[in-house]
């Protein structure tokens, strides 16, 4: 087993001299998915000699002189829901278990300009429905810190992958704190951009105005790095900010001076579990030590948000996935009678239990007759919530929540509470309700040695802000 890096920046510094090549980055890692994959699942495919080739590539640029991009031979695993040309594109499904990528997404592009290597495909929930990586249709995966346990949800694979050391950096996707939660579960940095940030172009779409890809990595440096090169403006994408992307690498470098850190009181209430307060009150500590100034607000609204959530998203859900229905792409029903029944057989054989309740659920709540009383109140819910979010920002920074109510649980103690199962999110589908920027990091581990994360939030568009204090928090918890 390779020690790991003590940070991303150590790693590059090390590829730009020499002291490490790509090749034998990447060996490292093939090595940790050969080791720690089989028992943990975090992987759907891995493409081995392509990643190899492609580093001996770069190895050879490198020792020439060339330019090189700022991920130059660094490995990256990607979420099963983002496209690839010509590789698999399954969503953790048998709706897709046969699909094949036909173009890049726009953050694989943007991968590749930056000279990183595709080192395979990491599993997820069935297209991202879930808050602990059980729903998928081909495998479990089991958290690296303790195999019993979930590694978190949707994002699962990505984050497993990496607090593993099976590669330095992933990319997740984020529709209620898929990113975040499986980065706390996980003891790793995930991070959520501000909607419209980076561009959701060839992502498989679940929740269309909450979607957003983001970076997941072992500190605070990884994530900003791979943030760095994944975001921008993009035409293909509508949702996409004609707004230029601040210099996230310089912005960790600098600590803020004296900031000013909201609490909100809705989000350190009597539920939340007594060790991860204690780990929280560790490092409020530290930052008032540090000089920062605490403030307790408030967001009444976000005792409402978990159920404006499962209203708008599933809503969503249910007009995106319509497009599955066996007729162009995807699983066919064999045999049906009429096209009809190929419909039907087709969806309700293509599609696990979790996704075919959040779309019933999802046409629910838009049908005649329920739609103001459901949809229309969720959106108020959204709206109130964005205000309460504006009023607290004026006021300060940031905001400091715990990532998650508990560490993470065993494996199927909740599968057959859904509501339960949901309630996991209760800290994080706020920032995608009102579209703002998060992220997670390691905040210590509980008694049972497991892991715990903080979440910070900003203000729209405040990434550089954001990963700014991310980096002062990670510095006085080390």
């Amino acid at each position: 087993m390779t020690q790991p890096y003590p940070s991303f920046s150590n790693l590059l510094a090390d590829l730009a001299d020499g002291s490490k090549t790509s090749e034998h980055l990447v060996q490292e890692c093939l090595d940790a998915i050969g080791a720690r994959d089989p028992q943990l699942g975090a992987f759907l495919e891995v493409w081995p000699e392509e990643a190899l080739a492609q580093a001996r590539s770069i190895d050879i640029k490198r020792r020439e002189g060339k330019a090189l991009g700022p991920l130059a031979g660094v490995p990256i695993a990607l979420k099963d829901n983002i496209h690839l040309s010509g590789k698999r594109t399954t969503c953790a499904s048998k709706m897709l278990a046969s699909f094949s990528a036909p173009f890049d997404a726009t953050v694989v592009k943007h991968l590749k300009n930056a000279g990183a290597i595709l080192l395979g495909k990491t599993n997820l929930d069935e297209f991202a429905m879930g808050s602990s990586t059980e729903h998928s249709a081909f495998q479990l995966t089991r958290n690296p810190h303790d195999p019993s346990r979930v590694p978190g949800g949707s994002s699962g694979g990505s984050a497993a992958a990496v607090a593993a050391d099976m590669a330095p950096l992933s990319l997740g996707s984020s529709t209620g704190g898929s990113i975040r939660q499986p980065a706390a579960f996980c003891g790793v940095v995930g991070m959520k951009p501000t909607y419209g940030r980076v561009s959701r172009y060839g992502l498989v779409a679940f929740g269309s105005s909450l979607d957003q890809i983001g970076p997941m990595a072992k500190d605070v440096s990884g994530a900003a790095h791979l943030l760095q090169a994944i975001s921008g403006h993009d035409s293909a994408d509508a949702t996409s900010a004609k707004l230029p992307v601040p210099n996230l690498i310089e912005a960790i470098k600098t600590f803020p001076a004296r900031p000013k850190i909201g609490l909100p009181r809705e989000f350190f209430d009597s539920g939340l579990d007594p060790e991860i307060r204690k780990c929280m009150d560790v490092l409020l500590t530290a930052l008032e030590h540090y000089g920062a100034e605490l403030k307790e607000v408030s967001l009444p609204a976000s005792a409402y948000a978990i159920p404006a959530y499962y209203l708008l998203a599933t809503a969503e859900a249910s007009s995106n996935l319509a497009r599955f229905d066996g007729a162009r792409y995807g699983f066919r029903a064999k045999n049906p009678v009429d096209i009809q029944a190929m419909y039907t057989q087709s969806r309700s054989q293509g599609f696990g239990m979790e996704v075919k309740r959040r779309i019933m659920l999802g046409t629910y709540c838009l049908s005649s007759g329920y739609y103001e009383g459901y949809y229309l109140q969720a959106q108020k819910v959204r709206t109130q919530l964005i205000q309460e979010y504006q009023a607290a920002f004026a006021q300060v920074d940031v905001l400091l929540s715990p990532t998650t109510p508990y560490v993470a649980f065993p494996i199927g103690s909740k599968t057959n509470d859904p509501m339960d199962m949901y309630l996991s999110d209760i800290f994080t589908v706020t920032a995608n309700l009102v579209g703002i920027p998060a992220i997670s990091l390691p905040c210590g581990k509980n008694s049972a040695n497991l892991p715990i994360g903080v979440q910070l939030l900003a203000n729209h568009f405040q990434e550089a802000q954001l990963v700014s204090m991310a980096a002062l928090c990670e510095s006085l918890i080390a």
